[in-house]
């Protein structure tokens, strides 16, 4: 059974317990710059930048974008000022902090067991740090990224999205492809990790702390325990019982979202060439997928779900778009404008649905290819139409970037 694991780093992976890791890590990176920067108000420009990513909505924004609008402003110091102040920190005040956490050596058996199943393993850690945090933090694991081939490791420089929002996973599962057959989180936050993956609509598996019940209920984990209690019990699992349920209002706004996010950072400082070429005659590339999302999502679906929020069971005809990339000529056009458009109507329909009275989910209509529906079911085709996109992409860059 090929299985994909979205692993938690912090008391999970790491003994870490990262809210008493945080004061430490504070007062450290405070201390580091109080020659040039007020430790209070940097401390509390921090903690405003960090609240801005946790609420971040915009696919286009990477967390650090979103961080540094507020932070720098509050601060009132230019970036290359402050840049190198940070990296010295990162080089070597960080490191100390090593001595606040443990390494796990149930997490490097159980990776190392994954690893010999040929499982795909990605770092969901929040991805509230700049990478050489995370990358450091996997040192201090024992499972540095130079030995443990993990497929994606979400930092705030190409994320866009921050737990507790089920968008994080699912931008987490567009960079990864999309990968088909059974997925879980494994994590010990029972909101952040456990709650965020069942409302996405993965299995999670929560790491049990001591002294806390464990919860039921939709948002409550699938199984829980240590890491050594994983395998055993996805073993003796039903496959089915591990495939993902995308098919939920929240979990589908949540792909909704990632489309564009993960789009946004597969494609940023992609050349005009790698744009326009084609891995194979009369395959797509990056430019046609791009024009395609913007004119079916303009075209089509804001189209069918206004109609469906403003008129009792209308007709919906069936809508062959596939020959648009010829007739309009998609090849010739600008690949990151059509980006652009894209993410502006994806948004504008993604506020159509989260303003909706919920019951507004059942409403019916009629369509021409497969009958009577709803908007649930409508949404559901539109979110397998965009993993079918991002799958694509990732073939594409595969195609004509081997190190992709």
């Amino acid at each position: 059974m090929s299985l994909t694991l979205l692993l938690d780093l912090d008391n999970t992976l790491l003994k870490n317990d990262i809210e008493a890791f945080l004061p430490h890590y504070l007062r450290a990176f405070a201390g580091q710059v109080r020659q040039q920067i007020d430790p209070d108000q940097f401390v509390q420009s921090l903690h405003a930048g960090t609240q801005a990513m946790v609420k971040n909505h915009r696919p286009d924004l990477t967390l650090r974008e979103v961080f540094e609008a507020v932070f720098y402003p509050r601060l009132g110091i230019e970036p290359n000022l402050f840049q190198p102040l940070a990296d010295q920190f990162y080089d070597q005040v960080f490191p100390t902090l090593r001595r606040l956490t443990e390494p796990s050596p149930d997490a490097v058996r159980f990776v190392e067991a994954c690893l010999t199943r040929g499982y795909q393993m990605a770092i969901a850690t929040n991805p509230l740090f700049p990478r050489t945090a995370i990358l450091q933090r996997l040192d201090w694991a024992n499972l540095p990224i130079e030995s443990y081939p993990f497929e994606v490791v979400s930092s705030y420089e190409t994320f866009h999205f921050a737990k507790p929002e089920p968008a994080y996973f699912a931008e987490l599962l567009a960079r990864l492809g999309w990968p088909a057959g059974p997925a879980m989180v494994i994590g010990d936050d029972l909101k952040r990790d456990v709650a965020a993956g069942r409302r996405l609509g993965l299995p999670a598996f929560w790491i049990a702390q001591s002294g806390v019940a464990v919860p039921d209920g939709p948002v409550g984990p699938s199984a829980s325990g240590g890491l050594s209690d994983i395998l055993p019990w996805s073993d003796s699992t039903p496959a089915e019982s591990l495939r993902p349920n995308y098919n939920q209002p929240e979990g589908l706004i949540a792909i909704l979202y990632s489309t564009p996010a993960a789009l946004d950072s597969l494609s940023r400082d992609l050349s005009e060439a790698v744009w326009s070429t084609i891995p194979q005659p009369g395959e797509w590339g990056l430019t046609e997928i791009a024009c395609h999302l913007r004119d079916v999502e303009q075209e089509v679906n804001l189209t069918r779900v206004r109609r469906m929020l403003g008129e009792i069971n209308p007709f919906l005809s069936g809508e062959d778009t596939d020959p648009w990339a010829e007739v309009r000529g998609y090849h010739y056009q600008d690949g990151p404008e059509a980006l652009r458009q894209f993410i502006a109507a994806r948004m504008e329909l993604i506020a159509l649905l989260e303003s909706m009275p919920p019951d507004c989910w059942q409403a019916p209509a009629r369509h021409a290819i497969f009958g009577p529906t709803t908007l649930l079911e409508v949404v559901s085709i539109l979110a397998a139409h965009d993993r079918v996109h991002i799958q694509q992409v990732h073939q594409v860059l595969k195609a004509i970037l081997p190190q992709a």
